[in-house]
Formats: structure tokens, sequence, C-alpha cells
């Protein structure tokens, strides 16, 4: 059980321009597994592509309510957060009106800054109903506003990054951004960490990449790597967590580890 108390709650957005590196996958997966080992968890899903929401088994429907209204001032978090059937893990799902959230966003005051005012409306709400001590932002694959959204919101990031050839190229442009972000609107927003992804043991090549993102970023580099695992890949299809689809599967293993990572690195935030 986590020694964090409810009203230490730390934003993480889950975040990578590039698609199909595991970032939504990661968001659900660690999320679960943070859950499991008694964090209050809420996963914000703002990928128009809604797949965070579908795979924490939440199905869509005509007028629903989601994280666009709450981007654009219809609705606040309190009213859209689903309970996704996960004990401790909630969920702000998202609808495929988040696609055209970027052009209204542009003509609202505070454009950077609506995630942002909206969790501190939530945290600040009285009762226990929506404490939570980890808010995961599962963000979309580019660097658009709803990105730059959680960023400005977020106390960190934490990057999936495939292992794959061009790896490091994508991830220098990802930081230059939160650079620009941290410079500019969110000046308290840190990396909490790289995690590798789709690690294919008798892959030369992912060794090879691991080897380089470790060269250039050290310790921000988690120790756990995620690995090519079909459970994983099947998990989605049914609804689920993988946790949840096959517990004793290598890539939930795998992702229960990298909750450990997680928490014993805000710990030792919060230490220092």
């Amino acid at each position: 059980m986590s020694e964090f108390k409810a009203s230490s709650c730390r934003i993480l957005a889950v975040a990578n321009q590039k698609g199909g590196v595991g970032k939504t996958t990661t968001a659900i997966n660690l999320g679960t597994a943070l859950a499991a080992v008694g964090e209050r968890v809420l996963v914000i899903d703002l990928d128009p592509q809604g797949n965070a929401s579908t795979g924490l088994g939440i199905t869509r429907y005509a007028n629903q309510k989601s994280s666009y209204h709450v981007l654009i001032g219809e609705a606040s978090l309190d009213e859209v957060i689903v309970e996704s059937g996960i004990p401790r893990l909630n969920c702000s799902p998202a609808t495929i009106d988040l696609l055209g959230a970027e052009l209204e966003l542009a003509e609202l005051d505070r454009k950077t800054y609506r995630l942002s005012d909206a969790i501190k409306q939530l945290v600040a709400l009285p009762g226990d109903k929506h404490r939570y001590t980890y808010i995961l932002v599962d963000c979309p694959p580019s660097l658009n506003l709803l990105t730059i959204n959680s960023l400005t919101a977020a106390d960190a990031i934490l990057v999936p990054l495939q292992c794959e050839f061009f790896a490091l190229e994508g991830l220098s442009q990802l930081l230059k951004t939160v650079e620009r972000v941290k410079t500019t609107l969110n000046p308290k927003l840190t990396i909490q960490g790289v995690v590798l992804t789709m690690f294919d043991k008798r892959n030369s090549l992912s060794e090879q990449v691991a080897q380089d993102v470790r060269s250039v970023l050290g310790e921000k580099v988690y120790q756990t790597v995620i690995p090519r695992n079909v459970r994983v890949s099947e998990a989605p299809s049914h609804g689920t967590p993988v946790l949840l689809y096959d517990h004793s599967c290598v890539g939930s293993q795998a992702y229960i580890h990298l909750a450990s990572e997680v928490i014993r690195r805000e710990r030792d935030l919060k230490a220092a």
C-alpha cells in the first residue's frame, strides 16, 4: 500500500508525438497497476481515438459527455468521470468530438490552461469522491493543442518509446517541446521517465536502441522494459487491461514493475 496521501495528487502526461509506440497501452496498464497497489487513479483520455476509454471497458453512447466538453467549458471533470469497473481507477472518457477541439480551443481564453483549470477545480471539491493520488493523461499522437494542455497541467511527463531505429530522432522533438512548455507555460514540468516499449530480446536492434537511449538519457530511462507480448496486444479487444486479461504474462509483470519504479521515483522526489 502506498504511503501517499490523497492531497498529494501527481499529474503525469503520457505522451509521444509518434503513434504506435504503446502510449495508450502504457496509460491504461500503468494506471491499473498503480490502482492494484492501493493508489487512486484517474485516466484522462485526450486522444480522439478514445482507445484508453475502450481499453478500460468504457462504452461510448450518444450525447456522452467527455474530456472534450471539459476542455471547451461545457462540463466539469466531476460531471464526466466514469468508473472503470476496476477498483480505485476512474476515467474521463474521450469521444470523436476531440477531433475538432483544436480549432475551438484556439478561440477560447486560457486555451493552453483548460485542462489545468479543470483539474484544479476537481481536486478542490469537498469530500473524497475524486481524491486521486495519480492522474494519468493519455495524449494524442501529435504535438497539438491537446498535448500542450496536458503538458501545461502535468507535474511530469512519462514517455513511452518504441525500440526502433528512429526512436531517438522522434524523442528529441518531444523533449524540445517539453522545454518550451517549461519555459513559457509550466515551470514545474519535469520528465518522470522514459519507458522502452515493444522490446524484443531476440532482436539485436532492440538492445542497441535501448543502449543508445540509456547513453543519452541515463537514469531518466526506467530499468523496466515492456516486451512485445501477444497478451498485451489481445487485451484491448476484450475491453480490459492486460493485468486483468492475463495477470501472469510477461507484459503484465512488466507493468507491475513499472508502477513500482514510478512510485519509487515519486517518493524519492518527495523526500528530496
